[in-house]
């Protein structure tokens, strides 16, 4: 008899671990089911979305305050397009501070073209989502040509310095090939020194509302974002400014000090008013790439109850004068610009027949 009921119940659970071939295909349909909806949750947690914000207190006013900013982008887009084909096609600017402005010229071009969409979006379709991906993509361009913008900087002050200060050895030391290499240089430094940080953050997990400070993605931004320990990527970044940015003001500072010295040893009042006249472009492109930038920067890391207003403000003049004024600026103080602009307009108005 107990042989019996062990036979009936080896017998009952083999029927039972042994399923039909329907109910199979259901428990594999939803074992699957449940696989993806599991991957993608893990996925969904590990890729985050970050959100822009616009001016804050003013979002109903943003299609209109849009209508400036578009133009200031056109302008600044306009500028630089003219000041690379003026350098191109003008023989007499193929010398070498006119090729550092014409790489000065597409640097701003690719920092203007790197936030442009961004911006414009949130303002016209209120769009203030991006993903992670593409966030640390907008990151390295902001960055990389900010620090190339910055050693493009450093060429045209070695440029003003051995022209100055050496004019008789200038056309043997400032060559295509020294104008070539400093241009390298500056792409490469800020390539080669930007790539660690979109992988550093990408091995954050980022928790809260996710919300950036400004209308684009910045590395400080996104870094009080990330929950986890931050302080080897923000001793890099601290590594990085003082790499580049720091370096490249004492460096200026150095170069012009010892234009100051050149000049003021000079003979003539004239002499000394005519050389310090070459220098004043390059002086305010100086200024109106690094104050905006070392403003913002105290603003990040010392000013963290400041008003929203006050961070969108500053990013905004921090990536968008900069590509608007140096036109504006080159085309005021040189000479050289102003002539061919003539020119050229000249030539354009006896085209058309005027």
């Amino acid at each position: 008899m107990s042989f019996q009921v062990n036979w009936y119940n080896n017998n009952q659970f083999s029927r039972v671990k042994r399923p039909t071939g329907m109910v199979c295909k259901h428990l594999g349909l939803l074992s699957y089911v449940h696989f993806t909806m599991l991957a993608f949750n893990s996925t969904a947690s590990n890729w985050p979305t970050f959100s822009f914000i616009g001016i804050p207190g003013l979002e109903a006013a943003h299609i209109w305050i849009s209508i400036p900013f578009c133009v200031l982008y056109i302008m600044a887009l306009g500028g630089n397009a003219l000041l690379l084909i003026l350098v191109t096609a003008e023989q007499n600017l193929h010398e070498p501070q006119f090729y550092f402005l014409a790489v000065l010229a597409l640097t701003d071009l690719g920092l203007s073209l790197s936030t442009m969409p961004s911006v414009l979006a949130v303002f016209w379709f209120d769009a203030r989502h991006i993903g992670l991906d593409a966030c640390l993509t907008q990151m390295f361009f902001i960055h990389t040509l900010s620090s190339v913008e910055s050693g493009i900087l450093v060429a045209m002050a070695f440029d003003r310095l051995v022209a100055i200060c050496a004019p008789l050895n200038y056309t043997r030391i400032l060559t295509h090939y020294t104008v070539a290499c400093l241009s390298g240089a500056a792409v490469l430094r800020g390539t080669t020194l930007l790539a660690p940080l979109p992988f550093f953050l990408k091995t954050f997990p980022f928790c809260g509302t996710n919300i950036l400070s400004h209308s684009y993605c910045y590395y400080p931004d996104m870094l009080n974002l990330a929950c986890g320990d931050v302080s080897f990527s923000s001793a890099y970044g601290l590594v990085f400014v003082l790499c580049t940015f720091a370096v490249d003001v004492v460096f200026i500072i150095a170069s012009y000090m010892k234009i100051l010295g050149t000049i003021m040893n000079l003979e003539t009042q004239d002499r000394n008013w005519k050389s310090l006249h070459t220098c004043a472009c390059h002086l305010c492109t100086v200024l109106v790439f690094y104050l905006p930038l070392i403003s913002l920067a105290v603003l990040h890391r010392y000013s963290r109850d400041a008003s929203p207003v006050l961070y969108t403000t500053m990013s905004n003049a921090y990536l968008l004068m900069t590509p608007l004024l140096n036109p504006l600026v080159y085309s005021v103080k040189s000479r050289q610009i102003q002539a061919a602009l003539r020119k050229r307009f000249w030539v354009q108005r006896v085209i058309a027949g005027e």
